[in-house]
């Protein structure tokens, strides 16, 4: 890296600080931050790494934790415009790969999840933000513009201009980076649901008709009131009511057929 491409990403990441925290004033009061001091060692340890210097990229990574709080494996691939926001307990780990304008919270973890060699972190594309607290493991992709929210732990590949949130996390929004709209996953559509509702309208159907069947031969066969709980029925319901299909624990037993 030459000395002119070292200073045009030491401008965008004291950028990406002033674009991130409202509490970043003036540029004395950013140079004192702990997340730029582990970046730009990061980048000294990495070119170094990249150069297959031995020892010395781990001595600066160790003395970059040491003296930060922040853990980044020298191997770590990190674009521009990087952003730790208080960064106590930040941990990198080699494999990962970062893109440009991501910024990062307390805590968060980039991971592996096992002892296997080659890839095992994470990546992280472009414009994303990750919350206080959150773990990333595996060697999964976070698409670009996505949210991690604080505490999740994320173990599956997010899709990009997505948020995912819980343990493990799971997709709650998405949002159109041409409109900026949001869109919750409750409101978007629901195969799924649509599914069980029409084999809801259809075992209806047939216990309708079945009653039918029985008040014309004049015989009864005995009543069996689906398994199914009353909260699932509610779920299902349309009108979000629950009606029971026939009274609980009572049946009619006719003379057969």
């Amino acid at each position: 890296m030459s000395l002119s491409t070292a200073l045009r990403t030491l401008r965008d990441d004291i950028r990406a600080i002033f674009a991130n925290d409202p509490a970043a004033r003036t540029l004395a009061e950013v140079l004192l931050y702990q997340g730029l001091h582990a970046i730009i060692l990061h980048r000294v340890a990495h070119a170094l790494w990249e150069r297959k210097v031995p020892f010395i990229p781990r001595l600066v990574s160790q003395v970059s934790r040491f003296l930060t709080g922040i853990e980044i494996h020298p191997g770590a691939r990190i674009g521009c415009g990087f952003c730790i926001d208080h960064g106590m307990g930040v941990v990198i780990g080699e494999t990962t790969e970062i893109g440009d304008r991501v910024t990062l919270y307390q805590g968060v973890t980039l991971g592996g999840t096992g002892k296997q060699a080659g890839k095992r972190h994470p990546t992280i594309e472009d414009d994303v933000v990750i919350g206080v607290g959150a773990s990333v493991l595996g060697a999964i992709t976070i698409g670009a513009g996505s949210r991690v929210g604080g505490g999740a732990v994320v173990v599956k590949d997010v899709p990009p201009h997505s948020t995912a949130v819980g343990v493990p996390a799971r997709i709650v929004a998405t949002r159109d980076p041409a409109t900026g709209e949001t869109r919750r996953i409750e409101h978007l559509p629901d195969p799924e649901g649509a599914l069980f509702r029409n084999l809801r309208d259809k075992v209806l159907e047939q216990e309708q008709r079945l009653q039918q069947l029985e008040q014309t031969t004049n015989h009864h066969f005995f009543e069996h009131r689906l398994t199914l709980a009353e909260s699932l029925w509610s779920i299902l319901d349309e009108n979000g009511g629950f009606r029971p299909c026939c009274p609980e624990e009572e049946y009619t037993q006719g003379e057969g057929i």
